[in-house]
């Protein structure tokens, strides 16, 4: 008896992006971030509470262990994690867009991805990127501040022209580091939670969307940092509501730019 074999299953199609991204959009997803977040805040607290609790223990470490020359670096690059932790409120966001039962156990599992380890590899990743930061972060702290012969114990150390050079020049190789970091991140992320495909993949996409809208997702970035500076200036006590908003609004982002 012969056996009628079942047709071969199409590869998913490549995902597409848009490259007419414009201001109305950026304030549309902002809008959306801020809906979800106050639509399920349980969510968003939680998160952005880890986040914060997160930062204040790495500064209560740097300070009382009197490093402060680590903590200025750590400061700077902490927003470098922000992507990852905000995965769970993607997978909050894509649930409410969806119609999808919202449940603790849905968002936290979202670190799972579709039953593969491609956003614990974006994990590594970020991790990896963190540490590289603080690396050279520091190997700049100790460069000026040895050739300077001025102490390092004391904040009024970054006052002296030695500190101030530093701070400039730390600040633009931390900018840029950040910058490539925002564009590998601000888009592979949520696109990891939504479909089932490789984070090299998901990356490229991630640049893609950054190349077709170079302008509005610059204008994107900088809302994301001058909120992220506000929100830490009261002992990080900010991040708790700008970061869930940032984070549902980034998946608003991708949903609007990844067909």
């Amino acid at each position: 008896m012969s056996t009628i074999e079942a047709p071969p299953t199409a590869p998913p199609l490549p995902a597409r992006v848009r490259d007419d991204l414009a201001l109305r959009d950026l304030v549309a997803v902002l809008g959306a971030g801020w809906r979800d977040f106050c639509a399920m805040p349980q969510y968003g607290l939680f998160f952005g509470g880890v986040y914060v609790l997160t930062g204040l223990a790495i500064g209560y470490v740097a300070l009382a262990g009197g490093e402060w020359a680590w903590l200025i670096p750590a400061i700077a690059g902490f927003p470098l994690v922000a992507p990852f932790v905000a995965v769970g409120l993607y997978e909050a966001s894509r649930r409410r867009e969806a119609g999808e039962a919202l449940s603790w156990r849905g968002v936290l599992g979202a670190l799972k991805g579709h039953g593969d380890d491609q956003i614990l590899s974006m994990g590594v990743i970020v991790f990896v990127a963190f540490s590289f930061w603080m690396i050279v972060a520091h190997a700049i702290f100790a460069i000026f501040m040895a050739e300077s012969g001025v102490g390092g114990e004391s904040l009024a150390a970054l006052l002296t022209p030695a500190g101030l050079a530093m701070l400039t020049v730390g600040s633009a190789v931390g900018g840029l580091m950040a910058l490539a970091f925002y564009a590998m991140t601000v888009i592979s992320l949520p696109m990891l939670v939504d479909r089932k495909v490789d984070f090299l993949t998901a990356i490229i996409a991630s640049f893609k969307v950054m190349r077709g809208n170079l302008a509005m997702m610059l204008v994107w970035a900088a809302v994301i940092a001058a909120l992220l500076f506000v929100a830490m200036l009261p002992a990080f006590l900010g991040l708790a509501i700008v970061l869930p908003v940032l984070g549902h609004a980034t998946w608003h982002l991708y949903r609007r730019t990844v067909i």
